[in-house]
């Protein structure tokens, strides 16, 4: 279960049909050594996974199982390289533009409409630079972004970076990690518009 930016090859060439790709729909941190996990409501994120070809075969069936036992929220995919990569140029849009020039912006910059506004801009270059590279934009409701206008998304943004979620991200601990993640992401993705030869 982790981010993807540029697709799956280099996985296959380490574990061949043997990988199963996914990812969680809950989040969280670990604070002296115990996860705190941070479930998300299955309409905004659920647990993603599905085979590369998008069969639904035995083992995405049982996986399926395991989940609806357990009572954890879960979705079967059928193009889970698109759902990543679609996921990974997300959070590079929004979670980038907390961290900016390896510090972490202040609370009130994190709020305003200019900081909305970079985030909704990003989003949509990057939205229509992976439609480009041939990508199906998955979850589908991020599609709705090239359609809405930057009013409305900035306002959804600003009211994004008041929740107590943005603020658990701005601390430093959290903060360092995802933004270690978000520079991996970000070079994997500037890779993955050069192979497809799309201006980033």
């Amino acid at each position: 279960m982790s981010s993807n930016s540029i697709g799956f090859s280099s996985w296959l060439d380490i574990v061949g049909d043997r990988l199963l790709p996914a990812f969680p729909g809950f989040g969280g941190q670990i604070k002296d050594e115990v996860l705190h996990a941070r479930f998300l409501p299955k309409i905004i994120a659920a647990t993603a996974f599905g085979e590369i070809n998008g069969v639904v075969t035995e083992r995405i069936e049982n996986l399926a199982k395991l989940f609806k036992l357990a009572k954890l929220p879960y979705v079967i995919k059928k193009d889970m390289q698109s759902y990543l990569i679609t996921h990974s140029v997300s959070d590079i849009a929004m979670l980038s533009i907390l961290h900016s020039e390896n510090k972490i912006i202040d609370k009130e910059t994190a709020r305003t409409r200019k900081t909305a506004r970079k985030i909704t801009v990003t989003l949509e270059a990057y939205l229509r630079a992976i439609q480009k590279g041939g990508v199906s934009i998955d979850p589908p409701m991020l599609k709705k972004v090239l359609k809405f206008p930057n009013l409305l998304l900035d306002l959804f943004f600003m009211t994004w970076l008041r929740t107590k979620m943005v603020r658990d991200m701005m601390l430093p601990d959290y903060a360092n990690n995802a933004n270690n993640e978000i520079v991996q992401l970000s070079n994997d993705f500037m890779n993955f518009l050069s192979q497809n030869d799309i201006k980033s």
